[in-house]
């Protein structure tokens, strides 16, 4: 395969990958509004749409598995190419956790909520702006961009701690409500860890342009 093909080649597959990115963020957006309006309908599309996401990703996967035996790349397209695989994978399990609120969103069906979702509705608007803000970070090759996710990580941390400790105080207060406590800790546990493969994709991010590896977690 030719330098020209190859590069074209890669190219196609960073505009898949962007796909499943715009995809999976919007699946997840679209899950917890399904949530907040306690819309089962839309929830159990979600559901039943899950596959979608992931045949995008084994594509993704396919493609590059095929470049890779088509053509010896040098180091900066080899970690290019891991950074794909990686990301796409992340990317991919976003869409498994918009499914797995979804779930939820049926299992609390048309109960009135227990408690504020304030807090969670901050979490989640959080973690998506951490994706898309990651996604264009990618796009642009951008590091002050994806290092800035670290502290945006910090915050969904620190919300998901506050949100678990009143789910917690509540279980004690209401007993007969803890169905529905489960289920939103749940959520939350999914919100935080969205906002996790964001800071996992820039480190990858990181690993791209610098060629070590770096932990935003810390």
């Amino acid at each position: 395969m030719s330098r020209e093909r190859f590069q074209a080649e890669m190219q196609s597959v960073q505009k898949d990958f962007l796909k499943l990115c715009d995809q999976s963020i919007d699946r997840l957006e679209e899950s917890f509004s399904a949530l907040i309006k306690k819309d089962i309908d839309t929830a159990q599309d979600i559901v039943k749409r899950d596959a979608e996401i992931n045949r995008f990703e084994e594509g993704i996967n396919d493609r590059v598995i095929l470049l890779l035996t088509r053509q010896q790349p040098v180091a900066t397209d080899l970690r290019r190419m891991v950074v794909l695989l990686k990301a796409a994978s992340d990317m991919e399990r976003v869409g498994d956790y918009a499914v797995n609120i979804a779930k939820e969103t049926i299992r609390i069906g048309n109960e009135p909520f227990i408690t504020s979702v304030e807090l969670l509705e901050d979490m989640c608007l959080k973690a998506t702006q951490m994706l898309r803000q990651i996604v264009d970070a990618f796009v642009e090759e951008n590091t002050t961009k994806a290092k800035e996710i670290a502290e945006l990580d910090d915050q969904v941390d620190e919300m998901y701690g506050n949100m678990i400790k009143q789910l917690m105080q509540l279980s004690s207060l209401k007993p007969e409500s803890v169905p529905q406590i489960t289920n939103l800790a749940f959520i939350c546990r999914y919100i935080e860890r969205c906002a996790d493969l964001a800071t996992n994709i820039a480190e990858y991010l990181l690993y791209l342009k610098k060629g070590q590896r770096f932990d935003l977690n810390n």
